[in-house]
């Protein structure tokens, strides 16, 4: 079913791409996460924060089949708690849950103490579906067994929250270059023979002045850095069950050798002093990837970019621009994450960031033609040049299903985002030896071709673990 108001023209910034939060899915832990909070914000500001003795939380839906797989459940206990993705500690999460299952007991907003059992009060609907979007979830606050308050939302992908009956027109804000689609960026860079990054930089000076721009661009970057260090750097099994062996250490070993850093900083020093052939490229941008991702499966620190399970995607392709393109400066940091998120932007208004409504091509799709066309915009390229890596990259994905095995964000998840890395790279260098003008399928298009795509495509490869890899048992496979 088609559900355009899921699809009106919105004006976004590229900070509502790139959120920094926790993993492991944007959907179904930062979406809910960030319901909660809001549920909570409003029992204050009608004054009935202090009146509510319990919440009763139902999730229906994609968030019902896979939610404990996600994280769904802590991240709803952690936004009801008062705590905030950005902020809180990685470690509080762990100790936060093991107090609510002691003690009962519950500090909605981080303020008032309720009684919270998780067995009881979170109620998982898997066969009742709403049918606005997949991704539902209902709060209901109670005073002495009697309704006080009642919200459902919606996780409509890439951490992008909706109320119910919420009206989803254009925010009331001016821009000097409105962009819906591919056709209108490409429009405002041939009247003003701007770059994508300098029309997109001189729409985002409509919500924040220029060094709050840089300050809070180099914030994204600085945690994606950061988190590509530490998923570079830490060993062990993935939590979940499924016995996944974290994989970027022991590449980041094998291709450093001896050498060590204490930072993210210094360690891109040393990856710049390393080798350049091909393999160990290959081999770097895969590490990448991996790092951020098998962070993110752990329930640690990423950015959204433009979901957590494409997490890697995204800052793969920068570091390998910085690492090992000719002439890279950092600079070209703000260049790329204005027009990958400016591409990102165009695909939530015409398709969707949802795998749970477009499959995986929604998600490590769009975060490979987001890249693409970043690194395009900094290697030189014409605007046309990057709005043709993005399609192309775009093109390659159309299709792919979303099938985490056990509802674990690890299994085919991980892996997808090295090879929507490798994509966005290869799609980029198509598209600098090519001509635009004789391009045969636009990014529109292929936009228009993922959202009927994900129309089509049937519901058990849509983020509920019941097709595709996902029925695989990964204890006794196939021979």
């Amino acid at each position: 079913m088609d559900t355009p108001s899921l699809r009106t023209p919105q004006r976004l910034s590229v900070f509502d791409i790139f959120k920094i939060g926790i993993g492991p899915s944007s959907s179904h832990t930062m979406g809910p996460w960030r319901a909660a909070q809001r549920f909570t914000n409003v029992l204050e500001a009608l004054g009935l924060l202090e009146k509510t003795d319990a919440v009763q939380v139902r999730l229906f839906g994609s968030l019902a089949k896979t939610g404990r797989g996600h994280g769904t459940d802590v991240a709803v206990q952690m936004g009801l708690a008062g705590a905030d993705p950005v902020t809180v500690p990685v470690e509080a999460i762990d100790t936060t849950m093991a107090s609510i299952r002691a003690s009962g007991r519950l500090r909605l907003g981080g303020l008032h103490d309720i009684a919270f059992d998780p067995t009881a009060n979170l109620q998982f609907l898997p066969q009742q579906r709403r049918d606005y979007h997949p991704n539902a979830l209902t709060f209901l606050a109670l005073a002495h067994g009697a309704p006080l308050l009642e919200r459902t939302y919606y996780s409509v992908g890439g951490g992008f929250v909706v109320e119910e009956g919420e009206p989803l027109g254009p925010l009331p804000i001016s821009l000097p270059y409105p962009i819906d689609t591919g056709r209108d960026l490409a429009r405002w860079c041939e009247l003003t023979g701007k770059t994508i990054d300098q029309v997109v930089w001189a729409n985002e000076l409509a919500w924040r002045d220029a060094g709050a721009i840089r300050r809070d661009l180099g914030q994204i970057f600085g945690e994606m850095l950061d988190c590509a260090f530490r998923g570079a750097h830490c060993e062990g099994i993935l939590p979940g069950g499924l016995g996944v062996i974290r994989r970027a250490a022991s590449l980041n070993r094998s291709l450093m050798g001896e050498g060590t850093a204490t930072d993210g900083e210094g360690w891109l020093r040393s990856i710049r002093t390393q080798p350049s052939d091909f393999r160990t490229v290959l081999d770097w941008v895969t590490c990448f990837a991996l790092a951020v991702n098998e962070e993110n499966a752990s329930f640690h620190r990423v950015v959204t970019a433009p979901t957590n399970g494409a997490a890697g995607v995204v800052p793969a392709v920068l570091l390998y621009h910085l690492c090992f393109s000719p002439g890279a400066t950092r600079d070209d940091v703000v260049t790329f994450l204005l027009t990958a998120g400016e591409i990102g932007s165009v695909f939530k208004k015409g398709a969707t960031l949802s795998a749970a409504m477009g499959g995986c091509q929604a998600e490590i799709g769009v975060s490979s033609a987001m890249a693409a066309a970043g690194l395009a915009q900094c290697l030189g390229g014409s605007p046309g040049q990057a709005l043709m890596a993005a399609e192309i990259a775009m093109e390659h994905h159309l299709g792919l299903t979303c099938d985490p095995i056990g509802g674990l964000v690890q299994i085919p998840c991980i892996e997808r985002n090295t090879m929507g890395a490798i994509k966005a790279i290869t799609a980029c260098q198509l598209a600098l030896a090519g001509r635009p003008e004789s391009a045969k399928v636009s990014l529109d298009a292929v936009i228009q071709t993922m959202w009927e795509t994900a129309l089509d495509m049937n519901d058990k490869y849509k983020e509920t673990s019941e097709g595709g890899l996902a029925t695989i048992s990964v204890n006794h496979p196939e021979c």
